[in-house]
């Protein structure tokens, strides 16, 4: 076996190897002799302990990753999403044929009920119609920071139906500016709707968001839409597909320094999944460059320049320290950063608690671990996220090696109740 080899030629014994990636030495043994299969995880933690850059992470089979959804044209015999609304407040989006939706009435439901808004969109300009959507979009992602996609979505889905009627018809350089900001609302509804965790829906809001983009002039939003993309492929393990899509963002012409630092991030990542560390060491130092140097003046950005107070640059490199194996110096950097970020940003505590917590366990530290999950746990129920709950399965699994830990016998049932409550 590989990491027989490796382990002898770095001098160390079994037990040495066993005690730094936490794992026992007979089950170490196994995978040596071939009875058992490594995880990548684990593959990882002896990467990163014997120098081996991805070697033996490369050689664990993993099932392939599946391709993005492809992006839903818009066009006229495209498919539009409806929303319908229960009575008890629950609501929920529905793909449908365009064709059908006009038939049905359904496309012009909510034109049908409160009157069209172009009717409006001469006077946006003036009456200060723009200046309250674009604070309402400010208050709108503060509100996705602190609860569920179920609470946010239908909010943005109005706000965007409203901005597009609005722009039908308007003089320039009125309807560029309701398209633009329309734009904005649908990008962020792809976001809201991956964390709901239907990934086909995020590359339709997407799409639209390009294509109101281009309308308004902004071509950048069609680069952010790789990095939307990439997104998508780093929650399914696939570091080749991460790192090409965030390398076309980069190479895209006329991309600003803020989503080329994004795309560089991004590029990070899928280089942590590969256990590349020199390649994810390049690409943070060059986010940080073009970060520093981004423009974030206007208030209508991309993305997200920084992250509830931390720093994005110092999060996404804890991010990868874990990914390549280094979990205790990526402990040291989220607990560094999460300190700054203030208790409301509810889905910022659990995306990255969730790392913190898994980067505790796999350093072996399992009752800071325990105790850090009970806080992510309660971040969590309340922003309802499919992403985080990637990362709650992985530690669930993990803290799950450790079931007669008295910390973990607390804390396991409440793990695995989250991880069985469906997505709202």
């Amino acid at each position: 076996m590989e990491l027989r080899r490796l382990r002898t030629a770095a001098g160390l014994s079994l037990a040495t190897l066993a005690a730094q990636v936490h794992y026992s030495k007979g089950y170490l043994g196994k995978i040596e002799t071939g009875i058992k299969q490594p995880g990548v995880d684990l593959a990882r933690r002896c990467d990163a302990v014997l120098g081996a850059g991805g070697r033996l992470a490369s050689l664990v089979d993993q099932p392939a990753p599946a391709s993005p959804p492809a992006a839903v044209a818009a066009d006229g015999d495209g498919e539009v999403w409806v929303m319908s609304m229960a009575p008890d407040g629950s609501s929920w989006m529905v793909p449908m044929p365009r064709r059908e939706a006009i038939a049905t009435g359904a496309a012009s439901l909510l034109g049908l009920t409160l009157g069209a808004p172009r009717s409006a969109s001469a006077a946006a300009a003036h009456d200060g119609t723009l200046t309250a959507f674009r604070s309402l979009f400010a208050q709108v992602r503060q509100l996705g920071q602190t609860t569920s996609p179920s609470v946010v979505l239908p909010m943005v889905t109005v706000h965007t139906h409203t901005l597009r009627g609005m722009a039908n018809g308007a003089p320039s350089p009125v309807r560029e500016e309701l398209l633009g900001l329309a734009a904005r609302y649908s990008e962020y509804a792809g976001w809201m709707a991956q964390e709901a965790g239907d990934d086909r829906a995020a590359m339709w809001w997407t799409r639209n968001a390009v294509e109101m983009g281009a309308a308004a002039g902004d071509t950048e939003l069609a680069t952010y839409s790789l990095i939307r993309q990439a997104l998508i492929t780093l929650y399914r393990d696939d570091a080749v597909g991460t790192i090409d899509l965030a390398q076309q963002a980069q190479a895209a012409p006329g991309t600003s320094p803020r989503v080329q630092g994004l795309a560089a991030l991004r590029e990070a990542q899928g280089h942590a999944l590969a256990c590349d560390y020199d390649n994810c060491q390049r690409a943070l130092d060059r986010a940080a460059a073009l970060l520093d140097r981004a423009d974030t003046s206007n208030g209508m950005v991309i993305g997200s320049a920084s992250v509830s107070g931390a720093d994005l640059n110092s999060l996404v490199a804890a991010w990868c320290l874990h990914d390549l194996g280094r979990s205790r110096e990526a402990a040291d950097v989220l607990d560094r950063q999460l300190s700054l970020v203030p208790d409301t940003a509810h889905r910022t505590h659990a995306r990255f608690g969730a790392r913190r917590a898994l980067a505790y366990a796999a350093a072996g530290d399992i009752d800071h671990a325990s105790a850090l999950a009970t806080k992510v746990l309660d971040a969590a129920e309340l922003v309802d996220s499919a992403t985080v709950r990637q990362d709650l399965k992985r530690l669930a699994r993990l803290l799950g090696r450790e079931r007669d830990h008295p910390a973990v016998r607390e804390v396991h049932p409440r793990l695995n109740a989250a991880l069985r409550s469906p997505i709202h």
